[in-house]
């Protein structure tokens, strides 16, 4: 039977800029600076504040909107709306007026390149002389597909078939064999191969032919090394030194140094370049927060990149006022004057909320920092790891009142330069256990345990897993051998087989 009920749920929605303010929160410093620079582009009433302008306020506007500040509710015109920006002052929104916090950047670190990878590779190809204007299309297309790390992940029948859609070029996969081989001689060497073996055969072999003045021994080297990559790469990354040794009727020393030679190359040769083949420009990593000790106190500041002087428009603000003033000489406004008038208001309301979420943003890293600085006293006093405490996005939450997702935002991509380095946020979060003394330990310290035992481990016979899990129940630490495995993967560090060395 058919019927109508009534059913009461509650349901949880966001406004639009409740989500854009979370947005703000999640973003590094580097990303947060673009999102001010495209606010103030495409709001005429919002801009950043000139030191001369924090010194020296506008008195005269100031006195113009003190003049209007009168009601008039006889108008036809919301009135109201226009009170609440005339009357507040710009002044009132700047975020750090008379910060000592210089744009910083933190010691190590890189800023971007203004000449992308591609522009580099660009200069190089021009210098070299082509047969003809074919040539240097193909070799601009090979340049293009080029990936972040330098290789060539695009077949030579998809380039051909490239040129021919975009070039009406019908071009053999011989030709462009031709070419490519022409590109692989760029620097840095190892460019555009297509797997790891070719990339390390490219830099032995630019090694070898620009090698006049090395060393005899070192040639010699060179020559076993670009055997062993070109005759024998499976049993190089398997590390079976054994059957390389046979294979190559060498004594363990020979191997050893050409092995030695094989590991100063760079498995990814445009990796330190800036910005990838397509353009993109590598980003430096900047801190979020310095933070310094100065008689045994802690120092915490945002970096002026994360705390920059925004202020509603003084122009505009004063044409609000004119208007405000002909609405009451003249009871109404024009429908020109109240289209004018409101774009005006709603770009200030725009201006306004943004400058305040900037705020909000700025607090929130700050409790949050705060927080981090008491729950982790030890560590930022010491910097060693063994003080770092276990510690959970639900322990800060607790402490600031916040919601965890907040933390994770704040957590994510932000980075606090210490007199002991800089590191990410999220590195201080970690699990805990207990000890078989009884004390609770952070995973981060499990870590470095475990990243000191294979550190001082015998290489020509490396700890498997097992062994691992063993050494590390002697130091006081019983964990399970799957939690050892994905430990040490966490590190970076490869199995046992691949640890091996000579």
């Amino acid at each position: 039977m058919l019927g109508q009920f009534n059913k009461t749920s509650q349901t949880q929605t966001f406004h639009p800029r409740q989500i854009q303010l979370m947005q703000l929160l999640q973003l590094p410093v580097m990303e947060l600076e673009q999102r001010i620079k495209e606010e103030l582009e495409s709001n005429p009433t919002l801009e950043e504040t000139r030191p001369e302008d924090r010194e020296q306020p506008d008195v005269d506007a100031q006195e113009d909107r003190e003049a209007v500040g009168a009601d008039d509710r006889n108008s036809d015109y919301d009135d109201d709306y226009f009170q609440q920006y005339l009357e507040d002052d710009p002044g009132s929104y700047q975020q750090t007026a008379g910060s000592d916090a210089d744009d910083y950047v933190a010691p190590g670190s890189y800023t971007a390149d203004e000449t992308t990878f591609f522009e580099h590779l660009m200069d190089q190809l021009m210098s070299l002389e082509f047969e003809s204007h074919q040539e240097v299309l193909i070799a601009k297309q090979i340049v293009g597909n080029l990936d972040d790390d330098g290789y060539l992940q695009r077949t030579l029948s998809a380039i051909a078939d490239d040129l021919l859609i975009n070039y009406h070029l019908d071009v053999r996969k011989s030709e462009i064999e031709r070419v490519l081989k022409i590109v692989q001689t760029l620097e840095p060497a190892g460019l555009a191969a297509r797997d790891l073996r070719e990339c390390l055969l490219l830099q032995l072999d630019s090694k070898i032919e620009n090698g006049e003045d090395l060393d005899i021994m070192v040639y010699a080297d060179l020559i076993l090394a670009r055997t062993i990559i070109r005759d024998h790469f499976e049993l190089f990354t398997k590390k079976h030194y054994d059957k390389l040794q046979h294979k190559l009727e060498v004594d363990e020393d020979e191997l050893k140094d050409a092995l030695k030679e094989i590991l100063r190359l760079n498995p990814k040769p445009a990796s330190g370049l800036s910005g990838a083949a397509g353009g993109r420009a590598a980003q430096a990593v900047v801190p979020d927060f310095i933070l310094s000790t100065v008689d045994g106190k802690f120092r915490l500041r945002l970096t002026a990149r994360n705390a920059p002087d925004l202020k509603i428009n003084d122009h505009y603000q004063e044409l609000l006022a004119d208007y405000r003033r002909k609405q009451k000489e003249a009871g109404k406004l024009s429908k020109a004057q109240k289209q004018a008038a409101g774009f005006i208001r709603q770009n200030i309301d725009s201006a306004t909320w943004f400058i305040e979420a900037i705020q909000q943003r700025q607090q929130t890293l700050f409790s949050v920092m705060h927080a981090i600085l008491r729950y982790q006293d030890g560590y930022f006093r010491s910097g060693d790891v063994e003080h770092l405490r276990p510690m959970i996005l639900k322990d800060i939450a607790e402490m600031t009142e916040l919601d965890i997702s907040t933390i994770s935002r704040v957590a994510n991509s932000k980075y606090i330069q210490t007199d002991f380095g800089t590191f990410a946020l999220r590195d201080f979060f970690s699990e805990g256990m207990t000890n078989q003394e009884g004390e609770e330990v952070s995973t981060n310290q499990i870590k470095k345990v475990l990243a000191d035992i294979i550190s001082k481990e015998d290489k020509r016979k490396p700890l498997a897993d097992g062994k691992l899990q063993k050494a590390l129940a002697e130091a006081g630490y019983d964990i399970a051998r799957r939690t050892v495995a994905k430990y040490r993967e966490q590190l970076g560090l490869p199995v046992a087989r691949l640890r091996k060395e000579l």
